[in-house]
């Protein structure tokens, strides 16, 4: 059986810039640029976090929240500790 993990989101549309936050208490902050119409900052949030995270986005899902800022995801496949340590890792260009 496959590790999963669930994460609280903040959302934050609309963005200048996206960005993946690791915050203090464990939870994310996610700036993405898309709006939020018609699911497009869902998609964007999800597929921030995969790529952050280095995972394909189907391994990413929005549990709660489809409609608010704050969200939970689950992500399968990696441990709470694993996901710390990708979050916070350098990434190379």
């Amino acid at each position: 059986m496959s590790a999963a993990v669930d994460l609280r989101v903040r959302l934050t549309p609309r963005a200048a810039r996206p960005r993946v936050e690791l915050l203090e208490d464990g939870s994310l902050a996610v700036r993405v640029s898309a709006p939020p119409v018609d699911g497009q900052a869902n998609a964007a949030l999800v597929k921030a976090v995969a790529k952050a995270l280095r995972l394909a986005p189907s391994r990413v899902r929005i549990v709660r929240g489809e409609h608010s800022r704050e969200k939970m995801l689950r992500v399968e496949g990696l441990e709470a500790g694993e996901i710390r340590a990708r979050l916070r890792a350098p990434r190379g260009g």
